[in-house]
């Protein structure tokens, strides 16, 4: 009877303790100060840390207008998101794929992505809206800094027996994607020199008119582009080129005053196989662009990332075209009131404003 006893008073209390875990008791609270635990040593988890860099703990996603596959744009936007991102707690940045400067230029204005990449050119004409049959005002696009000088390239086949620009007329060229910074350059200039009219335009990415200029199909194809560019240097393994000088109607024609943030430049002799000479050009400042409700702090921190040491031995290792970066050289062609965030850092660093690109008050 009596280990019957024990027996029955064991199975009671292993139901009771059975019906407690069952019931859950509520967790206890975690310790306050960061929302996240605390180690041992008493230092802050990597929660804490985020929860310190963004005190609503929330993850903010951007997104970074590059350009075509191949182009300068899409590496430096992929490479300047990594950056951006590895120093911005809860921050998810995605690089993505566009059709290049006035892609950019109307999805920063219209906040689908929140960065960009835009030739000052677009973003001065842009916000007086006066881009080809495009007479939107892009006022919402703030620059943020100067990134490096894209330089023109007016491509041909050597059996196409083009010289110089006069010879275009009646030619199939390409300018680049529709759209595009280099497009529109393109129209710019051609229209300014009676031809765009006089040519058979096929509007394509640079790799894709390299090969169409390789199979035939193509007599030229124009780039505004980091230099050098890699799709030229793959034009060059399917066909001879040749090189326009494009600095010399652009003076004669007045094409320098008609756009005054176009400035003469050279693509130097070597870069490309079967051009050892210095080739006169002209060239478009491309600009980091943000939207102007990006928050201060976010964009101050994100150009102090890309801008500092490491960020930009980064930007070399991703494009030989980003050794143009240097603090002194970040506002440089930069047309319109900064970002004020940007314009934080560009005060930090001791660097001379110009009035016309000191942000609104």
């Amino acid at each position: 009877m009596y280990n019957v006893r024990n027996y029955l008073v064991v199975l009671v209390i292993a139901l009771l303790m059975a019906l407690a875990g069952c019931g859950g008791a509520a967790p206890e609270p975690a310790a306050s100060g960061g929302g996240g635990e605390s180690n041992n040593s008493g230092e802050s988890s990597s929660a804490e840390e985020a929860a310190e860099a963004a005190p609503s703990g929330e993850t903010i996603r951007q997104a970074f207008g590059g350009g075509p596959v191949g182009g300068a744009f899409q590496t430096f936007a992929n490479a300047m998101s990594l950056i951006i991102a590895d120093a911005t707690p809860n921050l998810e940045l995605s690089a993505e794929g566009t059709g290049g400067s006035g892609a950019n230029l109307r999805a920063v204005n219209s906040d689908d992505v929140q960065y960009g990449i835009v030739y000052a050119g677009d973003v001065y004409l842009g916000g007086l809206g006066q881009l080809p049959e495009d007479t939107t005002q892009y006022t919402d696009v703030r620059p943020v800094a100067s990134l490096y000088g894209g330089r023109v390239h007016l491509v041909v086949t050597a059996a196409s027996g083009i010289q110089s620009v006069a010879d275009l007329e009646g030619k199939r060229i390409a300018p680049g994607n529709a759209g595009s910074g280099a497009a529109i350059a393109a129209e710019r200039f051609f229209t300014h020199t009676g031809l765009w009219d006089k040519m058979t335009i096929e509007y394509l990415g640079y790799s894709q008119a390299a090969s169409a200029m390789g199979d035939g199909q193509l007599d030229g194809f124009w780039i505004l582009a980091a230099f050098p560019n890699s799709s030229v240097t793959e034009a060059t393994t399917v066909t001879d080129i040749k090189l326009i000088d494009l600095d010399t109607p652009a003076k004669e024609s007045g094409f320098y005053e008609a756009m005054p943030f176009y400035t003469p430049a050279v693509l130097e002799g070597g870069a490309y196989e079967g051009m050892p000479e210095d080739v006169p050009t002209f060239q478009d400042a491309a600009l980091w662009v943000a939207h102007k409700d990006v928050p201060n702090e976010i964009v101050y921190n994100a150009v102090k990332a890309v801008f500092s040491e490491e960020g930009l031995q980064r930007m070399i290792e991703a494009h030989p075209a980003a050794a143009e970066m240097t603090i002194d050289t970040g506002i440089n062609g930069v047309p319109v009131p900064l970002h004020p965030g940007a314009y934080q850092f560009w005060q930090e660093q001791g660097i001379e404003i110009p009035e016309n690109i000191v942000p609104e008050s």
